[in-house]
């Protein structure tokens, strides 16, 4: 018996072999996502920092700085965006999810970080003066695992910028 092209079962196979598409799911693609986070903020004259909240392969919470416009400097783009992450899950522990954000968090938001016990963070661009690594390098969850230096010099780029802007 002949089968045709275009039966059920290989149309099935090509949709499972697009979801395989090399680089659509790595820390790039996912890190590209928070930079469009920290435009916005930029944009809107904020610290242009973003982040987003990957479960499963699938964004599910985005967000940038907003510590101008909510007035609150609490407002951290990490922040917003595990808060967003939570609420959507329906939890505050994020074991199956990763952050990225485009700098290295501060102490504040490593703490933060550590009660949500994330299963990864992925930063963009060091953070010399507040990043926790220089204040508190253990102030993450144990069990999170870290990797930084993704996309460094884009996500560092948009920082200088906005600091070089904000001198002149």
């Amino acid at each position: 018996m002949e089968r045709k092209s275009g039966s059920n079962h290989e149309k099935h196979r090509a949709k499972k072999e697009l979801k395989m598409i090399p680089g659509l799911h790595s820390d790039e693609a996912f890190m590209k996502e928070a930079i469009k986070q920290a435009s916005y903020a930029l944009e809107e004259g904020e610290v242009p920092i973003g982040a987003v909240v990957v479960c499963d392969n699938k964004i599910i919470a985005r967000a940038y700085n907003q510590v101008e416009k909510l007035n609150d400097v609490t407002a951290h783009a990490e922040m917003l965006a595990i808060t967003s992450a939570e609420n959507f899950l329906g939890t505050k522990y994020l074991t199956q999810c990763r952050l990225f954000v485009t700098l290295e968090p501060c102490t504040m938001c490593a703490g933060a970080l550590f009660w949500t016990q994330l299963e990864g963070i992925v930063y963009g661009a060091s953070d010399a003066k507040r990043g926790y690594t220089i204040k508190a390098s253990h102030a993450l969850h144990p069990k999170t695992e870290v990797k930084h230096g993704v996309m460094a010099d884009e996500c560092g780029d948009l920082v200088k910028q906005f600091f070089k802007k904000l001198r002149e």
